[in-house]
């Protein structure tokens, strides 16, 4: 077991909403160099584990839990490295197991910010090179009298009010994860009697029918996370499709994602229920959207049937959530491949400033 070092002149840190998520943005530089020692800090920070994280940051959710720590890159592809992590909550895990597209969003804005990137009044690129994965992102942030503009009309669901559009393309994510877009090889697989679709566009997911998994796919957030026999057999399945997608044993891990779709309800593609993965989202994960959104246009799919679209080299699929929906675009090539998807995010400052650590916390393996 170990302890944290104390930190009592705090460390910089910037925290950021991103998407549908909200997070510490730290400069790599400021913090220890050992995962270890990371893991401890960030622990602290959050005030995990604790289910309501009363001594930390953090919101008492996963969603309210994360971290990016960035850095200049020295690849001439991207000009900033992205490392995403989940911070448990009511356990002493930090894990890099997974990407968020959430809290990507905030990266660019993060990143010119602390000066990493040399921006001029306008629509900024920003390569990001997202570590977790080992894939490129392009956000698009945009800048006036020298400084992030946050301030917009765009509006993204799941979040009150409008901010500035950070427009993000992915390209070559498919596999990121697990090796292939489709890791076992099928469209569909059977686990514990259930057909699924084991997918990895740029976050592993397991697909299945609400119907199958006894559900109408109507129900509030609150209704399923007290579904004791749901959780049961989504945990179950999850276990076992962890090996079949080359994550080895996911019982600590927080991927693969388990959503379960049905008919849309609201004029979008598909409607979606996620489990991330014992907690119901509120919403769904960007990098999630993307695979559930390919999942939805492979022929015979469990969620091909139940999806409406229009079939062409360029899709805009709505993916609807709890909350409302999120756009997917996807782009195929001439053998019809998935070869890019684009997404609507926005991004927001909350603060900038130092959070302090104090070294009598709770011990923790990491």
């Amino acid at each position: 077991m170990s302890k944290v070092a104390a930190y009592p002149d705090g460390i910089r840190c910037m925290w950021m909403r991103g998407g549908t998520s909200k997070g510490a943005y730290f400069l790599a530089d400021d913090l220890p160099s050992t995962e270890k020692e990371r893991a401890g800090i960030l622990l602290r920070v959050m005030g995990s584990p604790d289910k309501r994280q009363i001594d930390g940051m953090g919101g008492a959710d996963p969603i309210t839990s994360k971290v990016a720590v960035v850095k200049q890159s020295q690849r001439e592809d991207a000009d900033v490295d992205y490392l995403f992590l989940q911070v448990f909550v009511d356990q002493a895990i930090v894990t890099d197991a997974q990407n968020c597209g959430n809290i990507l969003a905030g990266v660019g804005p993060f990143a010119i910010e602390r000066g990493l990137v040399d921006a001029s009044d306008g629509e900024n690129n920003v390569r990001i090179f997202m570590e977790n994965t080992g894939q490129i992102a392009i956000a698009q942030v945009q800048v006036e009298n020298g400084r992030v503009v946050y301030e917009g009309e765009a509006c993204i669901d799941g979040v009150p009010g409008a901010s500035a559009p950070v427009p993000i393309t992915f390209k070559d994510t498919a596999g990121s994860s697990c090796g292939a877009l489709l890791p076992t090889g099928n469209v569909v697989d059977t686990i514990d009697d259930v057909q699924v679709t084991l997918i990895d566009n740029g976050m592993p997911v397991v697909v299945m029918t609400a119907e199958e998994m006894g559900i109408k796919g109507t129900e509030t957030r609150e209704e399923l996370e007290a579904n004791d026999v749901l959780k049961g057999k989504l945990e179950s399945i999850r276990l076992k499709a962890g090996p079949m997608m080359n994550l080895g044993d996911v019982s600590t891990k927080s991927v693969p994602k388990m959503t379960m779709v049905s008919s849309p309800m609201k004029g979008g593609a598909i409607s979606t229920r996620t489990f991330i993965p014992h907690r119901c989202h509120a919403s769904i994960g960007v990098l999630g959207a993307v695979s559930v959104a390919t999942a939805a246009v492979l022929e015979s799919s469990p969620a091909n049937p139940i999806a409406s679209f229009t079939d062409a080299n360029r899709m805009s699929l709505d993916v609807e959530h709890p909350t409302g929906r999120m756009t997917v675009v996807l782009d195929r090539d001439e053998s019809g491949e998935i070869v890019s998807a684009a997404l609507l995010r926005t991004a927001r400052k909350l603060f900038d400033g130092y959070v302090f650590v104090h070294a009598n916390g709770v011990d923790f393996d990491a």
